[in-house]
């Protein structure tokens, strides 16, 4: 299919009609003064330092690894490693010279946009969850609710929980969760609401856009949080006044750091995201201006703009790579830009915050689904009309994924060559004439400089991010002081080391099952810090492992060289069960955060925000509800259970003979229980599902006794 007509809408519209002169100069109405425009106007030099130096990076590289193969010939194998030397080394090249930029930017850091003393458009944030804890996600939300009320601004607000639950105990305990809130905030609290798609088509991106589409209209702008989001009272309230007086803008992204870690692989996530995070960040918004991405939360969307251009087709075939689109915000980024509208990130506003996976086996379930979602943009990378930029970025995320593969073939044939080396007798003859056969030698000094050079742009940006740390007087502070910051960044890169070929193959997998057809589907994260049992790492890793031990065999057998050179990833493989299971627990995290590694200035000063969710949601769990059956919470609580009928969407009436497999055995369990016990312990999930979402078997529920109800009648008729 062409690539240009995956997409169905027209093409007239591409353009909105031009700003105003005040907005251009971002000038508020009625002669306010309007937060400055910090997205870069002229992000061109920025772009020439970060992809013209990451050219001429991968141009001296390429030419240094020709003159390492280049010795008594090149062979097919060494063409062959050359190209893939030059496809992995363009990667870290464009990263460092990106991270280049975003170090000279933070030196010169831009002041944030400040705090409007009042805003004059309807703002609604949302925060889309499918079976996540609802103690969880409702004090988070209302810790965020309340520190938007502080700033005086509230009621420019409106809430929304967009649910797309399908566990039936989860989605009671979510009412009953909201129910508790609303009470708790009082008269505040009715712009606070819920509602639960009973199909959760198209996954997050159709949670959204159904939401859009029945109460968009109501709103200029719709903040969107994941269900780990947090971002603080100001940071939100800002980013509408950004908005307001930008008119040209369609997304605005925040950067979201790492907080409320423990386990020891999350804290190392935590640190990184920290301190090489804003770096990163800064350099990537310099060069990307106002043809900037989008991460799918903790950002602001102008609604009119989503709403008229961001709508998502489902992609021909069947999944992976046909369907929904997994990855729908850079899709949804490109279409806003190429409907004129700007996309650009505040790398330094703050306040913005989310969590990781607690495991390695937690972020290889999320990164599947990521991958899928990537791969998926090579159905729409020639979509009509694109800006480059976007064009770019789908790029970005594609090859993201494809640089295990072609890193763990360099490996392969780096092998190769050393085995033909070592073991095959020179009887082979290039394609061009000769009377001698040809030697596969390398340049050796040449490769070790060489080596010395890509190691060294490696860990560029994680150095940069360190200076950087260490200039800013808070974060060294914050992290423990200049000796402790510099342990930590060391601690990090040796685990990041060991952990980066097991993430090799891990993405290797991926990227071969999304190929030969497999779809990743999408379950719900696991976001608390429980340890992974140890049977579920073994049966994840034991090909890691046995991929480790033949590698260092085959070392062995062939150059005992070889293994040095290959030590760094053979030892990671050989070690990734223990590796995975020791830096999933909980209280390896805690003795390390005690010690002060992995310390970040979040962590020692905790954002009352964060501080506030963490408190609620303590006190919550502490009520017990989330693991509630929903059968018996709405049987015993006739409140709830009116409100729950009240929410549910009307129906036609059922056509006489038609009826699903679980209704009939919902219906059918329910008229043989004799107490809603029984009624508990028969109805299995999808069947408890069922009858929460009719009234008439709700109905039935309510009138079952209980067993103590049931057994307390005879004993009243004896009397």
């Amino acid at each position: 299919m062409p690539a240009q007509n995956i997409f169905k809408f027209d093409s007239r519209s591409r353009r909105r009609r031009p700003p105003s002169d005040d907005s251009r100069r971002g000038g508020g109405r009625n002669g306010e003064e309007a937060p400055a425009q910090p997205a870069a106007a002229n992000p061109w030099l920025a772009r020439f330092v970060a992809f013209g130096g990451g050219a001429a990076l991968t141009a001296y590289g390429g030419h240094e690894m020709y003159r390492v193969v280049d010795v008594g010939g090149v062979t097919m194998l060494k063409w062959a490693l050359l190209a893939l030397f030059i496809l992995n080394f363009s990667w870290i090249a464009l990263s460092f010279t990106s991270a280049v930029v975003g170090f000279v930017v933070l030196l010169r850091r831009r002041a944030a946009p400040p705090t409007p003393t009042r805003l004059r458009e309807k703002t609604v944030v949302v925060m889309p969850i499918y079976n996540e804890v609802p103690s969880r996600v409702v004090a988070t939300l209302q810790a965020i609710f309340e520190d938007v009320e502080a700033t005086g601004l509230g009621a420019s607000f409106d809430w929304f929980f967009l649910s797309d639950t399908t566990n039936p105990d989860i989605w009671i305990a979510e009412e009953r969760a909201f129910i508790a809130l609303r009470r708790r905030l009082g008269a505040v609290g009715a712009r606070v609401y819920y509602r639960r798609r009973e199909k959760n088509t198209s996954r997050k991106a159709g949670n959204v856009a159904e939401f859009v589409c029945r109460w968009g209209g109501a709103y200029k702008h719709m903040v969107v949080l994941d269900a780990d989001s947090l971002m603080s009272g100001q940071t939100i309230v800002r980013l509408a006044a950004v908005m307001e007086a930008d008119p040209d803008a369609g997304v605005i992204q925040t950067l979201p750091l790492v907080i409320n870690r423990n386990t020891l692989f999350a804290r190392v996530q935590q640190f990184a995201a920290r301190i090489y995070g804003p770096l990163i960040a800064a350099g990537l918004s310099e060069w990307m201006g106002r043809d900037g991405n989008y991460w799918g939360h903790n950002a602001i969307i102008r609604t009119e703009a989503f709403a008229a251009h961001c709508g998502l087709p489902d992609l021909r075939g069947r999944p992976p790579w046909g369907g929904h689109i997994l990855s729908h915000d850079f899709v949804e980024a490109a279409l806003m830009r190429r409907a004129g509208y700007a996309v650009y990130m505040l790398p330094t506003l703050g306040g913005s915050y989310e969590e990781s996976p607690p495991s390695l086996i937690d972020l290889s379930i999320r990164d599947r689904r990521w991958c899928q979602g990537n791969l998926q943009h090579s159905r729409v990378l020639f979509g009509k009309g694109f800006h480059w930029a976007s064009r770019q970025h789908f790029l970005t995320g594609i090859f993201g994924y494809l640089t295990s593969p072609l890193w763990l073939m360099q490996l392969f044939v780096g092998i190769a060559l050393v085995f033909q080396a070592s073991y095959f007798r020179p009887e082979y003859f290039t394609a061009e004439f000769g009377i001698f056969p040809v030697w596969p030698r390398f340049d050796a000094e040449r490769s070790l400089e060489l080596f010395g050079l890509t190691m060294a742009i490696l860990l560029a940006p994680k150095f940069l991010g360190l200076l950087v740390a260490l200039w800013e007087r808070d974060t060294r502070r914050g992290a423990g002081g200049a000796l402790m910051l510099f342990v930590s960044t060391v601690f990090e890169i040796v685990l990041s080391a060991l952990l980066a070929p097991i993430m090799m193959l891990i993405q290797t997998g991926h990227v071969l099952h999304i190929v030969f057809g497999f779809d990743t589907g999408w379950d719900p994260q696991r976001r608390d810090d429980g340890s992974v049992p140890f049977t579920a790492i073994v049966r994840r890793h034991r090909s890691h492992v046995a991929m480790g031990v033949l590698s260092l065999i085959a070392g062995l057998l062939i150059s005992p060289s070889l293994v040095a050179w290959m030590s760094p990833t053979i030892a990671g493989l050989i070690l990734s069960i223990p590796i995975s299971y020791l830096t999933g627990q909980r209280w390896l995290g805690l003795v390390f955060r005690r010690a002060g590694v992995l310390g970040t200035p979040e962590e020692t000063t905790t954002p009352p925000v964060a501080k506030r969710g963490k408190a609620l949601y303590k006190g919550l769990q502490r009520l017990g509800e989330d693991e509630a059956n929903g059968l018996q919470a709405i049987h015993d609580d006739p409140q709830l259970r009116e409100l729950h009928e009240r929410w549910l969407p009307s129906r036609r009436p059922r056509q006489r003979g038609v009826i699903s497999a679980d209704r009939a055995l919902a219906e059918t369990k329910l008229a043989e229980a004799e107490t809603i016990e029984d009624a508990v312990e028969w109805l299995n999930r999808g069947e408890r599902l069922v009858a929460l979402s009719d009234r008439a078997l709700i109905d039935v529920v309510a009138r079952l006794p209980s067993r103590e109800k049931l057994a307390a009648k005879p004993a009243e008729a004896a009397e």
